[in-house]
């Protein structure tokens, strides 16, 4: 304790009413900086207040207009583009029906805990990611810049991907669409189609040449590809223009955002349930292959998926919980968002699976008439007798199921030389089998699928809006994960830095905007999150569980909630979930090591794709990215474990918060040449500003509040209060 600060060992049993005047005539004369100290007082009935650490004056934070509202906001920052096109491929890849058991399973274990781990934090606290975990430890502050630093690398590429879905959207208001045809190519003699398109498809053509001009390699930038810069420019745009007022601006953009992919997702299940094959596609969805569900590697992406579906680490998180009332149920919001994100991405698996098995059927019977005018030329020469056909058999309008049983037949009657007749078995669960996740599944195969469509304009346009709108509400929850905490930490404008941010997020984000720009996205999504937010989530389990105090934490959340959480929160946090978090982190460091680095270019002569390596420079900017996003957490441990930053101004202290009367204590009151609060000399410090008088009873010593680490940040005197217990958040 302070040992000049003798306000706080006088005994204040006996009732008191008297003047701020009155009070301070009491103190003992000597007492110089309890008098150049500020008091500050607050009527606690009506309000919790914030006071900033540093700040003159009350912190008014924002706060959401409604409960709905704050919730559309953390489920239109969970659910974006991966439930719909990472969430499918995984089910579909990973024994069906069966991969939903691993990921329920995993969402016990590490996704609702951890989830309801940093809503609890920022909603305590209330700040951003950098002063949550710099109260909580100091020494771990880097946690908050760690998530700041991904929180950009991921916006600089998930914005363009917003790009590219404006430039499909904007060109879906035409009839037949874009990608409906090959195109045709006239020279002097004669026309014909495209040979790269001929060679691959109408859509894969599109979204290769038209749509990015992808140039053959990394190395070859190509220069810049105006149409997505522009695109590129409108999505920074829409960002900056929803995010510059902060939640009082996007906060009334996310009841569109986030709800209108779902009403086209319903639209889209309802119209693909009445499309030929889409049964089969759901059937063979979730037809359980349990002999896969048992390998390591299901349960390895069934928690990546888990992991990155919430957005755990990001600090969006952190910062929309920051903007909550102290007493909300945050537990329910955990709980909540978690399993609606969970039946989104199941809703999204049978939207996409009725769509992909609609277009397999479309394929099988291309692939059955194809295949049975070879049968007749095949009969025509000679080469199969008519003896072998069932005689029910019609070539002219051949089903699929008589396809397959006269396929059958001839394999085995000519099964030497069958291979050298040229017939495909047409099934579609061979088509579906071939499983397309990300950029393919939405760019090219459910593109493809939509131009079977009547009126397939509309649905183009409703299928690129939702892209567009499950993209931004991602990119509010990854943008407030970067503004806020710097906001509350250096006391920026937060218009200034909102388009500062954007502005240089854009010009940064040219280089996706190349030629090659579709291969710089991939290496970015490869490299600069997954090691980096696993190990950001590993140390803010450590943090709390282990510094500061398990035991302490669930205390400060019966306080905050009104009620104690379950015991198996206690259990999962302090053992399993962090045992889990490190299984994942050794088998995705051992997953990258075995997988080589490098990405699929599109060999345009060929018109396939085709596995190139990284070149040096490439690995070199691959490992800058994860080095780059986990350095702030040992430079903080490092400047705190040998004191390089002077703390006296109060700037990086903690506060504790208490509903009661606040009285702001200096900082640092040792010795006679005293630094008194925000780090000013006694003659620069303001004369004390008392707003009104004091009425208070007290019923007990109000004591100096210490900073978990020990330290003697600004520090509060609180009105103790029985009815609310001390926390030290």
């Amino acid at each position: 304790m302070p040992k000049n600060s003798k306000v706080v060992k006088r005994d204040l049993d006996d009732e008191v009413i008297e003047s701020v005047k009155d009070l301070l005539s009491n103190e003992d004369s000597s007492d110089d900086a309890f008098k150049k100290s500020e008091l500050m007082v607050e009527d606690q009935e009506e309000k919790d207040v914030d006071v900033e650490e540093g700040s003159d004056a009350e912190d008014e934070r924002p706060a959401w207009n409604s409960k709905i509202q704050y919730i559309l906001a953390q489920v239109g920052f969970s659910v974006g583009l991966g439930n719909v096109w990472r969430f499918p491929y995984l089910c579909q890849k990973n024994g069906g029906g069966a991969y939903l058991v691993p990921y329920l399973v995993l969402l016990l274990v590490i996704g609702i805990p951890l989830f309801f781990l940093e809503l609890a934090v920022g909603q305590r606290i209330r700040r951003g990611s950098i002063g949550v975990w710099n109260y909580i430890s100091p020494k771990l502050g880097g946690i908050g810049f760690a998530s700041c630093v991904v929180c950009f690398f991921v916006a600089l590429y998930y914005n363009v991907i917003i790009g590219w879905s404006l430039f499909y959207f904007s060109q879906s208001f035409q009839h037949p669409l874009p990608w409906d045809q090959c195109p045709l190519v006239k020279n002097a003699s004669h026309t014909f189609v495209e040979p790269e398109c001929e060679k691959s498809s109408a859509t894969t053509y599109y979204w290769y040449r038209e749509a990015l001009n992808i140039s053959s390699s990394l190395s070859e930038s190509g220069g810049l590809n105006w149409k997505m810069t522009v695109c590129l420019l409108a999505a920074w745009v829409m960002v900056c223009l929803a995010m510059i007022k902060g939640i009082q601006s996007s906060g009334k953009i996310m009841y569109f955002s986030s709800l209108f992919p779902y009403v086209v997702l319903l639209c889209f299940l309802i119209r693909g349930l009445l499309l030929s094959g889409s049964v089969d596609g759901i059937r063979h969805m979730f037809t359980p292959k349990l002999e896969i569900m048992l390998e390591p590697k299901v349960w390895r992406e069934a928690a990546t998926q888990v992991f990155f579906a919430l957005g755990l680490g990001f600090g969006g998180v952190i910062a929309f919980s920051s903007y909550n009332k102290r007493d909300n149920n945050c537990h329910f919001d955990a709980v909540l968002v978690s399993f609606i994100n969970f039946f989104t991405s199941v809703l999204a698996t049978l939207v996409v699976f009725a769509v992909l098995g609609f277009k397999a059927n479309i394929i099988n019977e291309k692939c059955v008439i194809q295949n049975s005018e070879k049968i007749l030329k095949l009969l025509k020469a000679g080469n199969l007798s008519q003896d072998m056909i069932p005689h029910h058999i019609n070539f002219s309008s051949i089903t699929a199921e008589d396809y397959n049983l006269v396929y059958d037949i001839i394999q085995k009657v000519k099964e030497e030389e069958f291979d050298s007749l040229g017939l495909k078995s047409c099934q579609i669960e061979d088509e579906l089998n071939k499983a397309v996740q990300g950029t393919g599944l939405a760019f090219i195969a459910f593109t493809e699928a939509m131009t079977h469509f009547p009126a397939s304009p509309f649905w183009s346009v409703m299928f690129f809006l939702m892209l567009v709108n499950l993209g931004l509400g991602s990119m509010f929850g990854t943008i407030e994960g970067i503004i806020t905490p710097i906001v509350d930490t250096f006391k920026v404008r937060k218009e200034i830095l909102t388009v500062i941010c954007c502005l240089l997020a854009f010009l940064i984000g040219l280089i996706f905007v190349q030629r090659s720009g579709n291969y710089f996205v991939t290496m970015f999504d490869d490299y600069s999150a997954t090691l980096p937010l696993l190990l950001v989530v590993i140390l803010e389990n450590i943090a709390i569980t282990r510094i500061y105090g398990i035991d302490k934490f669930m205390e400060d959340l019966k306080d905050m909630l009104g009620f104690s959480p379950s015991q198996y929160y206690y259990y999962m946090w302090k053992y399993v979930s962090p045992l889990v978090l490190l299984l994942l982190l050794v088998a995705s460091i051992v997953q990258m090591v075995l997988s080589p680095p490098g990405y699929n270019a599109w060999i345009e002569d060929m018109a396939i794709e085709e596995f190139h390596s990284y070149p040096t420079w490439g690995m070199i900017v691959c490992i800058s990215l994860m080095g780059l996003a986990i350095l702030p957490v040992p430079i903080v441990l490092m400047v705190r474990h040998c004191n390089l930053v002077d703390d006296s101004s109060g700037s990086l202290a903690a506060v504790s918060y208490k509903r009661g009367r606040i009285i702001k204590e200096p900082v640092n009151l040792e010795g006679d040449n005293t630094s008194l609060i925000h780090g000013k000399s006694p003659s620069e410090v303001p004369s004390p500003n008392f707003g009104k008088n004091i009425y208070r009873k007290q019923t007990g010593s109000p004591t100096l509040d210490t900073a978990p680490n020990g330290r003697y940040g600004i520090g509060y005197l609180m009105a103790d209060m029985p009815d609310m217990p001390e926390s030290d958040l």
